[in-house]
């Protein structure tokens, strides 16, 4: 549905109000220890942000969307059990702080807005779940909840999360003088398809199966905890 399409296109919008936007998901720590230079290789921001859909946000956030999705039956019925379990496994695999820290801290602001802007009843019940200490609630679980709620079909849901990831993803490395917009549209252009690869990929698995393998970025993100000059919150 039309509708559907349009509200994929309000929940990865930049501006929408989750924070995301303090987010360099280990790009500035890549920057500040030389692993990327300033101006980067566009070709190696390119393979950077491949690997980073392929190995660490579809296979996490992506399945945890999906799942938090699949228990979303109507937009006022929810399990409660299914989306608990997707959102602490999801915790799990996030093995920095700052991971952890900014994806529960983006999912409840997202949960505020949505509560306040769409009044589905299963947000507000997953809200209320949260709010208790009951779930953390990660930023993916939360979207997988409310995309459903707004009639957004998985795949799509998905997609529009690895897109937002990836937009989000370029334009911090604009603003570390990483490169320059023109190059970063070019990224997310040649980025495309391992979007759409990788959102159809992860669109059918199950709470076990969230994982990621991202050891040079953990470290990163650990190094970043520890950093006394940062622009961003990871």
């Amino acid at each position: 549905m039309l509708t559907g399409f349009l509200s994929v296109l309000q929940l990865s919008d930049s501006a929408f109000p989750s924070g995301r936007y303090t987010l360099s998901s280990g790009l500035e720590t890549l920057a500040q220890t030389g692993r990327v230079a300033t101006p980067g290789d566009p070709a190696l921001l390119s393979a950077l942000l491949r690997d980073h859909l392929r190995l660490a946000v579809a296979p996490s956030d992506g399945i945890g969307l999906v799942c938090a999705h699949r228990a979303t039956a109507t937009p006022d019925s929810l399990d409660l059990e299914l989306v608990t379990s997707a959102d602490e496994r999801l915790t799990a695999v996030k093995l920095s702080r700052e991971a952890r820290e900014t994806s529960t801290r983006t999912g409840r602001a997202l949960l505020r807005v949505a509560t306040s802007a769409f009044g589905a009843g299963a947000v507000s019940h997953y809200a209320r779940h949260v709010e208790s200490g009951r779930s953390p609630g990660n930023h993916a679980v939360v979207l997988g909840v409310v995309s459903a709620c707004l009639g957004v079909p998985r795949p799509e849901s998905v997609a529009g999360e690895l897109f937002a990831f990836s937009a989000n993803w370029v334009a911090a490395a604009v603003r570390l003088a990483v490169t320059d917009h023109s190059t970063a549209q070019a990224v997310l252009h040649e980025v495309r398809p391992v979007m759409a690869e990788a959102a159809l990929q992860v669109v059918d698995k199950d709470v076990p199966d969230i994982a990621s393998c991202t050891p040079l970025l953990d470290v990163m993100a650990m190094l970043h905890e520890e950093s006394e000059l940062r622009l961003f919150a990871s």
